[in-house]
């Protein structure tokens, strides 16, 4: 499966074993979503389960949070991550707080699906990743899928979660891998071992990280798309290190973290939000407090640029193989 085809399957698999799981957003119900994340839900379940919104992010986000309040467990769908700006009052205020203002009477099983990032020639207003701004918001999860097996169990995991969960999509990543190099024939998902998706039930729980290459040499941290890209750039180099996806933020397995970064002594962050603020400072600083008498090195990030994104300098902000393989041979020669 593609990672469009393992989300859809997550959603149609929840819809089915659950009729409190509903679908909402701009174009989700005929046309079946902007990038076909939702195509044939509301064939199958009908324009009670799976139906369109007006072009209203707030209203979406505000109207979804009635919905979870009531009973029901919404997935709403905000087109890009650019898009979610308008609902961030209601997200904040309003779903992160509902199991605390209410002593846990009334909880907020929401799960908001954002398509986020850059590659895909989106410009300033379709390639933003706004990751931090949720992981600083206490009361909300944030969850980031980095392939077609690990999409559907999370989103699963997220739907089945009692709190409201932020589902970013890295839209690099939904038709197959990429590694960083874009003047290079795009990839597919075909063959690759995490397209194997069970068409059925399962989960992958939240909070979980996981190692996609062991290593001694070094630990690199990333998510979304920044995993195949990290993954190339090790294989290039023929440095043993150690990737691990952290797959959510909040919760974050800090203790796979540790362990990885007390045995490498060296550790790479790599994401593709901007510098300042970004959840890569809060990856250093964890690093940093835990692990400061095994590192062999200063702790690196590469990250994208304090800017806003720039669509004709795309490349140049992406956090590409040149920029990741430099940062690789400064640590490594420390």
């Amino acid at each position: 499966m593609s990672m469009i085809q393992a989300l859809n399957s997550a959603l149609d698999v929840m819809m089915a074993r659950d009729d409190r799981v509903v679908v909402l957003g701009e174009d989700v119900g005929y046309f079946g979503g902007v990038f076909r994340v939702t195509a044939g839900l509301q064939t199958k379940f009908g324009k009670q389960r799976c139906f369109d919104t007006p072009i209203t992010e707030c209203g979406i986000i505000g109207a979804a949070i009635g919905m979870a309040a009531y009973g029901l467990r919404p997935v709403p769908e905000i087109q890009f991550a650019d898009y979610i700006y308008p609902g961030l009052d209601q997200i904040i205020s309003e779903a992160a707080r509902i199991r605390y203002r209410s002593a846990a009477d009334f909880i907020c099983p929401l799960t908001i699906r954002v398509p986020f990032g850059g590659g895909i020639f989106g410009g300033q207003t379709h390639s933003q990743s706004p990751e931090s701004l949720f992981t600083h918001v206490t009361g909300i999860k944030t969850v980031i899928p980095s392939n077609p097996h690990d999409a559907k169990g999370l989103l699963i995991a997220a739907m089945e979660d009692n709190d409201p969960v932020i589902f970013m999509e890295p839209k690099r990543c939904y038709n197959g891998p990429f590694d960083g190099y874009y003047d290079r024939p795009a990839k597919s998902w075909a063959d690759h071992p995490d397209a194997d998706v069970d068409e059925g039930y399962f989960r992958v729980p939240l909070g979980q990280a996981r190692i996609v290459r062991e290593g001694g040499d070094l630990t690199i941290l990333a998510y979304g798309t920044m995993v195949h890209v990290a993954h190339k750039v090790i294989d290039e180099h023929g440095i043993d290190g150690e990737l691990i996806d952290l797959r959510s933020l909040v919760p974050l397995d800090i203790a796979t973290i540790e362990a990885s970064v007390r045995k490498t002594g060296r550790c790479l962050i790599v994401h593709e939000a901007t510098r300042t603020s970004g959840f890569g400072a809060e990856l250093s600083a964890l690093v940093q407090e835990r692990c400061f008498y095994h590192l062999e090195a200063p702790i690196e990030r590469v990250t994208g640029f304090d800017t806003p994104y720039p669509h004709s300098l795309e490349w140049s902000y992406f956090p590409g193989p040149i920029r990741i393989g430099e940062a690789l041979d400064r640590l490594m020669r420390e």
